[in-house]
């Protein structure tokens, strides 16, 4: 059993519907629906009549409702006891691979000073992963990538963040011996493409702001699919076709030549970097971490690094 089926039951108990439930959870209906249901085939009851409308709860659901909170509760208090056990202090962060490899490590590199001897350790993941084990408490900061009228991948009045860098989604291509784009917008054959798969961040990203801006009868082929843009970066190199990779992850490659931007023809997509915390926490690193933070990004303001802001 997972800790997670619990709190979907509980906020199923909460809203009344799966619909609303699946939203406060960040998950799609049909994944929340299937972690029920994983949560009825452990339990060996059924914990919703599925006959009636709206969601109702069986009598199993009912008596559950308390456990299922006091399970909860009990998690969460086991392990804020074995975090006081702790004698070295640690911020653990969550991140896209993407900024986890073209940003974090320069960016806590330049930060040593505040960091000081806690244990920084960083796990990586798809943002709606990360999203979910973040808001399970199990690490203290989630760093994100935002588009422009995106609000941030959070909205919730218990958290916070601060914007901590930029990046930009640009088209790229090989290029030929002679030093010039091995694919471009004004070829005679379908536009080769390596994509982000559909339902993944930057192919949301990728799809909305780029290929639905191109001639109608523009056409392209995707030849491969990799939800990580270091997986596509390997394919450009060799030629496969043209990328939308994170500028910060690509500066080698451009700097000597390996890749070249297309300019001409295609769209590209400014990125936030963001970085979220929950305003209450039991670690006071935590807290010190980020009022550092906040008092450096005051002083030393930058095109690069921009002041707090809340997301309410």
């Amino acid at each position: 059993m997972e800790l997670k089926w619990l709190k979907d039951f509980v906020a199923l108990n909460e809203h009344g519907s799966f619909s609303k439930a699946a939203e406060a959870r960040f998950v799609t209906q049909p994944a929340f629906s299937r972690r029920i249901r994983s949560l009825e085939n452990w339990l060996g009851v059924a914990l919703v009549d599925r006959e009636k409308h709206p969601t109702t709860l069986t009598s199993s659901g009912l008596s559950f409702v308390e456990e299922a909170k006091r399970m909860i509760h009990d998690t969460y208090r086991v392990r804020k006891r074995l975090q006081g056990q702790e004698t070295q202090k640690s911020l653990v962060f969550f991140a896209q691979h993407s900024p986890a490899v073209s940003f974090f490590p320069h960016w806590i590199r330049t930060l040593e000073p505040l960091v000081g001897n806690t244990l920084v350790k960083l796990s990586t993941g798809n943002l709606h992963d990360l999203t979910e084990s973040f808001m399970a408490g199990m690490g203290d900061f989630l760093l994100s990538f935002s588009s422009a009228g995106d609000l941030g991948q959070l909205s919730r009045n218990d958290t916070t963040c601060m914007q901590v860098g930029t990046d930009r989604l640009v088209p790229v291509s090989a290029l030929t011996p002679e030093g010039t784009p091995l694919f471009s917008a004004n070829g005679k054959t379908p536009l080769k493409l390596l994509a982000y798969p559909d339902d993944s961040y930057l192919g949301g990203l990728v799809k909305e702001c780029c290929l639905s801006k191109l001639p109608p009868d523009f056409q392209y082929a995707i030849v491969c699919e990799n939800a990580l843009a270091e997986g596509l970066k390997a394919m450009a190199l060799q030629g496969y076709g043209v990328a939308w990779l994170p500028s910060g992850l690509i500066q080698n490659e451009l700097a000597q030549g390996q890749l070249t931007v297309l300019n001409d023809g295609f769209n590209t997509v400014d990125l936030k970097i963001l970085l979220y915390r929950f305003r209450h926490t039991v670690k006071p690193e935590v807290d010190m971490f980020w009022q550092y933070l906040l008092e450096l990004y005051n002083l030393s303001y930058t095109e690069q690094y921009t002041v707090v802001r809340s997301v309410s």
